[in-house]
């Protein structure tokens, strides 16, 4: 499969465990996604205060400024960020991370949510961080069955947070993709742009030679499946309900309303 049906605008949810998750991983995307009008939304599960090694730097000053370089990042992309607050390197799929999605789930209504492959534990160059796994399966949890579903959660109901279902995830990070996203110069530009407000983890180091071989790495198994194109992310889709027929009913129910 190539990508997405773009004839309507989606509201898209990308959950990630920590600041700079997304720009690595779907930054290209996300920036092709926001150029062709879909509405885009950060969830960030950790607050990131324990992401440094520098002794002068203390977690309270870490929290601001990974927020604000997160918030920045995001902008290149139109979205705006919530920040669950958990803490770093300590996350965990429990009840409480579950609610939280899931409240932002119900909050923002996505049509489509981005989240990391908790399956994912290693290849043959690199660990996945714990807290990658852990925002995965949290996240995977809140999609089905407590977005969806009345009773779960039902002090989420005092906010006016009624149930919703997702058309579908997206898995980042995954050994399994069967959907390309291909994406042009001016993304992998944006992609870069963003990743570079991270400033307090990429210091002096300059990231746009892995971007683009990541990038045109992806793109080569792309090709092989048919799929012409110079960059490209791949996803793991999994399809719970026809999206354009969401899309139908969204518009249906407005035009009762009026």
């Amino acid at each position: 499969m190539s990508e997405l049906a773009t004839t309507s605008r989606r509201r898209i949810l990308v959950v990630v465990a920590h600041p700079d998750d997304a720009e690595f991983i779907c930054g290209g995307a996300l920036s092709r996604w926001y150029r062709e009008g879909h509405t885009i939304h950060f969830c960030l599960c950790t607050d990131g205060n324990h992401g440094s090694s520098d002794p002068e730097m203390t977690p309270e000053r870490l929290v601001a400024i990974r927020q604000a370089e997160q918030r920045a990042a995001a902008a290149h992309v139109g979205a705006e960020v919530t920040f669950l607050n958990f803490v770093d390197s300590e996350l965990e799929p429990t009840l409480d991370l579950r609610k939280a999605i899931t409240r932002e789930i119900r909050r923002f209504r996505p049509h489509i949510v981005l989240c990391q492959d908790p399956t994912l534990r290693y290849v043959d160059t690199y660990i996945n961080h714990p807290d990658h796994r852990a925002a995965g399966e949290a996240c995977l949890a809140a999609v089905m069955p407590s977005a969806s579903t009345r009773l779960i959660f039902p002090e989420l109901l005092v906010d006016n947070l009624e149930p919703h279902e997702v058309s579908e995830v997206l898995l980042m990070g995954t050994n399994s993709t069967d959907l390309w996203v291909p994406f042009e110069e001016v993304d992998m530009t944006s992609k870069l742009m963003a990743l570079r407000e991270h400033r307090s983890q990429l210091g002096d180091w300059e990231p746009i030679a892995m971007l683009q071989e990541w990038a045109t790495s992806t793109a080569e198994r792309a090709r092989a499946a048919g799929i012409e194109c110079t960059y490209a992310e791949g996803f793991k889709r999994i399809v719970l309900r026809n999206v354009d027929e969401t899309l139908t009913q969204e518009a249906e129910a407005m035009a009762a309303e009026n």
